[in-house]
């Protein structure tokens, strides 16, 4: 089990969870909330790194939030630098995937003096990836119409949790290149619920603008990027893209995952973690 700290800072109390050995290493989601069981992404780094997974602003027993605008990126920046600094590391690693790579990577753009290293993992630079018809979030994707109706189930508080957990497994099934084996895969303890306030500030105030592309190749910090081949949220290609674009980054491919290589393909994961260190 990971280790439960409430960390008093000058922005408020935050829930983390600690657990593994090595450098300091934060991990994070921008739209998920954690508990005790820790989470199959962030457990991968922990025998090379002592990992604090943070829970953001509005997420579990972290502080809330009075004004939309806290749960923005450039706020939960500043949130992990007072966790940083409550810590009293001058400098801690950063790993994220998804809109968690997305958060990473404007992490790196809004204060690189403060990280060692960043892995980013099925992300982009920009909103694009919604535009692509390869994204179950882009409209001419076949499975578009389905995925807004579980986005429905997900964010209605009539929603039995049951239906809850047929939603959010449904659009897991959507991303991973063998649903078949869900059972399989997800079969250990676990936990990063969707928290529906940090979802809709992102999906319709934050991403309609959100755009790192010129910013990339003035990025030094030493980076990590990787995705599955057949990523269906954010298509592999951005990824390319990013890797591609930050100078001297290391870009891995998982040939046999989608969005989530960490479960998908583990042994591959861990030989790229222990690469990065």
């Amino acid at each position: 089990m990971w280790v439960q700290q409430l960390i008093e800072t000058t922005r408020g109390t935050f829930e983390i969870f600690i657990k593994g050995n090595g450098e300091p290493m934060c991990v994070t989601h921008l739209y998920s909330a954690f508990n005790a069981n820790g989470n199959t992404f962030a457990q991968a780094f922990t025998n090379y790194f002592t990992v604090y997974l943070v829970n953001l602003r509005g997420a579990g027993n972290s502080v809330g939030f009075q004004k939309a605008d806290e749960l923005s990126m450039n706020e939960s920046i500043n949130d992990l630098e007072a966790i940083r600094n409550a810590l009293d590391y001058k400098k801690w690693a950063f790993a994220g995937h998804s809109t968690g790579g997305m958060l990473g990577l404007v992490y790196t753009v809004q204060a690189p003096q403060s990280l060692a290293k960043i892995v980013i993992g099925g992300a982009s630079a920009s909103k694009e990836y919604m535009n692509h018809p390869g994204s179950i979030y882009c409209k001419d994707n076949l499975n578009n119409k389905r995925l807004l109706e579980i986005f429905t189930t997900l964010n209605s508080p009539s929603s039995s949790i049951e239906a809850k957990k047929s939603a959010g497994r449904e659009w897991t099934e959507m991303s991973i290149y063998r649903p078949e084996k869900y059972e399989e895969y997800f079969n250990v303890p676990n936990s990063g619920s969707v928290v529906p306030d940090r979802l809709n500030y992102y999906s319709y105030s934050e991403l309609p603008t959100y755009d790192l592309l010129a910013s990339l190749s003035t990025i030094t910090v030493q980076t990590t990027v990787y995705c599955g081949l057949h990523d269906a949220q954010c298509p592999y290609v951005f990824s390319e893209q990013i890797a591609h674009a930050i100078p001297n980054a290391s870009l891995f491919t998982f040939e046999e995952s989608n969005h989530f290589p960490f479960t998908e393909e583990p042994e591959k994961f861990m030989d790229m973690i222990a690469k990065t260190v």
